[in-house]
């Protein structure tokens, strides 16, 4: 069929919160719904990424499938094909799962698993970054260069949306208060057990920020010491209605400190910005420049107020510690300021490389994952048996960012920002 013909592919980025679905070639998802599924046959809610057994995830991606197909999309699976945005450190046995629903349920014609930190650089046009995912679970880095991952170059950190709910949480419970109407207040761990996560989802996003750096090194000095009056001035406290009539009281400390989660070293002295430097120095030396100035962010949780100014300062300041300077010789940093929001940049990547010709030659086709039962990972498609000329196999990658700027700028968009 010839290109011109055929239908839109559907892009889909199965998160570990939210999944991101649309057509390709469009500027943004037609929808984004959570990662949680009631089961039609027992009436759980399960996320996507918490199963027991691989036929339970079968049945669950089996419903699942069929509510973003049938309610969200509106299209017959077997008429296009499909675009996955897929981590790097995504189990084998979900995504295996994953296309034997799609293949054998829904009998799509094709699918592509993209590594979402490489399409994340394709909405910018340029072939080298280094990509930050902050995730709801975890914060993943991965150098890219000439458009090939630098797989030495991974690291990751359990530190998310995740890590600051239960940040939020445990502060909260501890130091928060509830009132109802015209009553006195009282503490919350008198009136709650625990808060939804949904809600603390909510309060972070309505009341929290990341404060500067300057504030985070008072608040961490208060702490040590134990004394308060080292505490610089709080923001004001908020009122947060909840069920039942009854107001939660979240003092300025809870707002400020809730998202300190993602800086505070651990005991391995790790944290979102140490995650940089640490993939920067896996890189060979002559990479180590560009990937500091074409540092690329994305993910829900960096939608924060004040993430990405914070996480300048913090590389600054860390590149003055012994181990950092010792074997670094940057002196600046730049993050990309991405055409889309953080949240769905890796969708809009998988959206942009959908509409290319080169998605026929470079997925995996029905028939040969029939014939052999198996999906090679994303690094090794070249010994996927494709429907296409030979002559078609040996198709660059490394065109593809210059096909993206032409995409660009017919939207109307600087490729170079």
């Amino acid at each position: 069929m010839p290109l011109f013909e055929e239908k839109a592919a559907v892009v889909l980025d199965i998160g570990a919160a939210y999944t991101k679905i649309g057509y390709a070639s469009e500027t943004g998802p037609r929808a984004i719904i959570r990662s949680t599924f009631k089961q039609s046959k027992t009436g759980k809610l399960l996320n996507l990424s918490n199963y027991s057994t691989l036929e339970e995830l079968y049945d669950t991606l089996v419903d699942y499938l069929h509510v973003i197909y049938f309610r969200h999309l509106l299209v017959n699976p077997r008429d296009r094909r499909v675009v996955i945005c897929e981590s790097v450190l995504c189990p084998s046995q979900f995504r295996e799962t994953l296309a034997k629903v799609m293949f054998k349920h829904y009998e799509v014609p094709s699918i592509l698993f993209a590594p979402s930190h490489l399409l994340a650089v394709f909405t910018l046009g340029i072939n080298s970054g280094l990509v930050l995912d902050c995730g709801y679970t975890e914060s993943l880095i991965l150098p890219i260069y000439d458009d090939y991952p630098i797989l030495k170059g991974v690291q990751a950190l359990p530190l998310g949306a995740k890590a600051i709910h239960n940040n939020l949480e445990a502060q909260i419970l501890e130091h928060g208060t509830v009132k109802g109407v015209g009553d006195e207040e009282k503490p919350v761990r008198s009136v709650l057990g625990t808060i939804p996560e949904e809600t603390l989802e909510d309060i972070k996003v309505r009341t929290c920020f990341v404060t500067n750096i300057e504030r985070a090194t008072q608040i961490q000095q208060s702490r040590l010491s134990g004394d308060d009056s080292k505490w610089p001035t709080p923001p004001p406290a908020v009122e947060y209605p909840i069920d039942g009539g009854r107001i939660l009281c979240i003092n300025g400390k809870i707002r400020e400190t809730a998202c300190e989660a993602l800086f505070e070293q651990d005991n391995e002295e790790k944290s979102v910005a140490t995650l940089i430097l640490d993939s920067i120095l896996k890189c060979p030396i002559d990479l180590r420049k560009l990937m500091a100035e074409n540092i690329v962010v994305m993910g829900g949780t960096s939608m924060l107020q004040g993430f990405q100014h914070r996480l300048l300062a913090e590389l600054k300041m860390l590149l003055e510690q012994p181990r950092y300077k010792e074997e670094l010789s940057l002196t600046t940093f730049k993050i990309h300021q991405s055409p889309s929001q953080p949240n769905f940049t890796a969708w809009l990547g998988g959206a942009i490389f959908g509409a290319l010709e080169i998605l026929s030659f470079r997925s995996l086709t029905k028939e040969a994952f029939l014939q052999t039962g198996k999906v090679p990972d994303w690094c090794t498609m070249e010994e996927i048996p494709l429907d296409i000329d030979v002559a078609k196999k040996d198709t660059p990658l490394r065109n593809i960012s210059a096909v993206t700027k032409a995409l660009l700028s017919a939207k109307g968009q600087s490729p170079d920002k």
